[in-house]
């Protein structure tokens, strides 16, 4: 049993709270029960940490839990993880342009797994896809899906002639129950308070947007995420 936060092996995990440290590593921190089993799935965990008695896990105390854990509540188990190598993109893709909240990240990629797409692709400017903020509200999802990062204007400008790009505007774009869908495709959608960047945007072969009534300016970009990728999923039925 580990009591001491002072252990080596604890302050090494423990700066796994920091992105520079998950970047250097290639490790990332999940928390509880229900993350842990979907890490072991996805067959990408290097070490368990347990509050109790458990085979194939490292005991500790509570506070060296506390020490490795980012949550309110101390976890009962806590695993160390290897982040997965990204794949190539084989079917529908969803293009995130600087999505900044990890509620919001971790909620699109929820919809992804959920809707059927196969790839999601990350701008530069996009949040951590393993801040743990994210990997909390995708309840896991993120281990079943692939996620890449790149440079979106290039990624979507050397697949255009494979795949067909659509591109949310709230003011140019085309009702969404008037959009025929057309797989493969990449959908791009924007930051919270900008939207997609107009150079970005100019990529793309339809504009679509939502209807809603006028009282109502937006939604949030995880909801009208969810929306769309559900029209465009149905469609495909």
């Amino acid at each position: 049993m580990i009591e001491s936060v002072n252990n080596e092996l604890i302050k090494k995990y423990a700066k796994l709270q920091q992105k520079k440290y998950r970047d250097r590593e290639g490790l990332f921190i999940v928390e509880g029960e229900h993350l842990v089993e979907e890490a072991k799935k996805a067959d990408i965990v290097v070490t368990i940490f347990s509050l109790e008695e458990k085979t194939g896990c490292i005991r500790v105390s509570e506070k060296v839990m506390q020490k490795l854990s980012m949550l309110p509540s101390v976890p009962t188990v806590l695993a160390i993880c290897r982040k997965r190598e990204e794949k190539p993109i084989v079917g529908d893709v969803l293009a995130l342009d600087g999505i900044q909240d990890p509620g919001n990240l971790g909620t699109i990629i929820r919809s992804s797994v959920a809707f059927g797409i196969d790839t999601i692709v990350l701008s530069e400017d996009t949040c951590d896809e393993y801040n743990w903020k994210v990997l909390r509200a995708a309840e896991g999802m993120n281990f079943h899906i692939n996620i890449i990062r790149q440079d979106l204007k290039r990624f979507i400008q050397s697949n255009s002639q494979e795949y067909h790009i659509y591109s949310t505007d709230v003011v140019k774009g085309t009702s969404l129950n008037e959009v025929l869908v057309v797989h493969p495709f990449i959908l791009v959608m924007g930051n919270e308070g900008n939207g997609v960047k107009p150079e970005i945007a100019d990529c793309a072969k339809d504009l679509i947007n939502i209807s809603m009534k006028d009282n109502c300016e937006s939604l949030n970009v995880a909801v009208a995420t969810s929306i769309i990728l559900y029209d465009f999923f149905a469609s495909k039925k």
